[in-house]
């Protein structure tokens, strides 16, 4: 599944690069790091796509001295050269290739991606001493039973796995980390919807989260999950 993330096919499906969702998901790294009242010298983020988070992180967080972004897609690689500053740097590069050590990393929508993402998390691991996962939960009763939304992602972005808030948890913990805090993100309530599928699905999916945050991604999905660890 690498070469579609090198050869250009992902980049020919999502020309983009998924920035449009930078700020927003940057908002939610910037609330977790906030309730838990921390603050780094060095942050990474691994598969930072165009780097627009690590751009929007690099605004908020002013007393942050470095960000690096490391990304194994020359073409989104080359999304990120004119976002380089003095404190913010892209690298073309396998992080676990690399000997290095940040204050945090943040893995955000990546290990659903890779194929052997035990691996991939273990490794991972040795690389900072706090981690942040953005986890995207596709598995929902709604898209088990209509099937094509599971097909979708995999086409679409690339999702090879597939995850609730319990198996996502328990792959962190089998793999050494230690969950901090965690809650779920709502891209699916709280930004424009790209499919009048979504559109349909905006207020139920709304009404039930409000009353019952876990039944309502078990049931109609469209939630991801921000998880801080150790």
């Amino acid at each position: 599944m690498q070469n579609i993330y090198q050869d250009g096919s992902y980049l020919a499906s999502n020309p983009t690069w998924h920035e449009e969702d930078a700020p927003w998901k940057a908002a939610q790294i910037n609330k977790m790091i906030d309730r838990n009242h921390l603050k780094f010298q060095s942050v990474c983020e691994v598969g930072c796509g165009s780097g627009e988070i690590l751009k929007e992180l690099s605004i908020m967080w002013s007393h942050t001295s470095s960000f690096l972004g490391y990304e194994i897609s020359p073409q989104a690689f080359s999304l990120c050269k004119n976002k380089v500053t003095s404190r913010l740097q892209f690298s073309l590069q396998d992080i676990l290739q690399e000997d290095v050590f940040f204050d945090m990393v943040m893995a955000i929508d990546v290990f659903e991606h890779v194929e052997d993402y035990f691996n991939f998390l273990r490794q991972l691991k040795l690389k900072a001493k706090y981690k942040l996962f953005h986890i995207p939960l596709d598995l929902s009763s709604q898209a088990v039973l209509r099937g094509t939304p599971l097909l979708y992602v995999r086409e679409k972005v690339g999702h090879i796995h597939y995850f609730t808030k319990e198996t996502a948890l328990a792959t962190l913990e089998d793999t050494g980390y230690t969950v901090l805090d965690h809650f779920y993100t709502g891209r699916s309530i709280e930004l424009a919807s790209k499919s009048w599928k979504t559109r349909l699905l905006k207020m139920p999916r709304k009404l039930l989260f409000s009353s019952n945050p876990d039944i309502a991604c078990r049931l109609l999905g469209g939630f991801s999950l921000l998880v801080l660890a150790v």
